[in-house]
């Protein structure tokens, strides 16, 4: 499904939709990276934006419009061109892929992700005591 800018989601929608986001490959994650720093953009605007060597107008073109059928950019037609956009966050693109990491490899436990960054000395102990305060803060709102 292509997204122009009168399609836009509801955050409710967005949250239901990110449950299915697909995979992107480093290059698409990379020019969504463009579209997050830098808000719309052409094609053109794309290559500008990439190293050298630029990569050719029709790659960058079949990328966007894959990143358009994964339903992470949406378009806003000009005469014979589009200006896409992102209708996807960065925040959500990467609550989403923590979620997909810890469930494929750490079987849903995100108890197992923090006790490997012990093991491996990559968490300090106040870094813990903090996030055992943040739990224990969220829980009294909720019993609030």
């Amino acid at each position: 499904m292509n997204y122009s800018a009168g399609d836009l989601k509801s955050p409710a929608e967005s949250i239901v939709k990110i449950k299915y986001m697909k995979h992107l490959t480093n290059r698409e994650e990379e020019i969504m990276e463009l579209f997050w720093e830098k808000g719309s953009l052409f094609v053109k605007d794309i290559i500008e934006l990439l190293a050298d060597p630029k990569p050719h107008y029709n790659t960058i073109s079949t990328i966007v419009r894959g990143l358009e059928e994964k339903e992470f950019i949406g378009h806003e037609q000009f005469g014979n061109t589009h200006r896409y956009f992102a209708i996807i966050s960065r925040e959500e693109f990467s609550k989403n892929t923590i979620k997909n990491l810890v469930g494929k490899y750490f079987n849903t436990s995100y108890a197992s992700v923090v006790s490997m960054f012990v093991e491996e000395k990559k968490i300090t102990t106040e870094e813990i005591q903090e996030l055992i305060r943040q739990v224990e803060s969220r829980k009294k709102t909720q019993d609030e």
